[in-house]
C-alpha cells in the first residue's frame, strides 16, 4: 500500500510543537516525555526518507534537462544568458530560483 507523501512542512511543525512542549514543562512526566520522544523520532525518520525522495526527484529532473540539451535538435540553440535576481546576484544559467 503506497501512502501519500509526507508533508515536510507539517512534519516540521509537529517536531517544533514537541520541542515547545518540552521547553514549557517545569517537570517532565517521564512517560509523557517518552511518548513525545517516540513521536519525534518517527517524524524525523519519515522526514529524512521524504527529503531523500525529494532530492532524488530534483536529481532526475536535472538529468532530464541535461539529456534534453544533449540530445539536440536540428534547430539552432541559443546559449542561456546570465540573469540577475532581485538581490542583484548573477544567475549564469538564467534559472529563476
Amino acid at each position: 500500500m503506497v501512502g501519500k507523501p509526507v508533508n515536510l512542512k507539517e512534519s516540521l511543525k509537529k517536531l517544533n510543537e514537541i520541542v515547545e512542549w518540552f521547553e514549557s514543562q517545569d517537570e517532565i512526566d517521564v512517560e509523557a516525555g517518552l511518548g513525545k520522544i517516540r513521536e519525534g523520532a518517527a517524524l524525523v525518520k519519515v522526514c529524512k526518507k521524504r527529503l531523500s525522495e525529494v532530492e532524488n526527484e530534483f536529481e532526475q529532473i536535472q538529468r532530464d534537462v541535461e539529456e534534453g540539451g544533449a540530445k539536440g535538435t536540428s534547430a539552432k540553440t541559443v546559449p542561456a544568458r546570465a540573469s540577475q535576481d532581485s538581490t542583484g546576484d548573477t544567475n549564469p544559467e538564467g534559472v529563476p530560483f
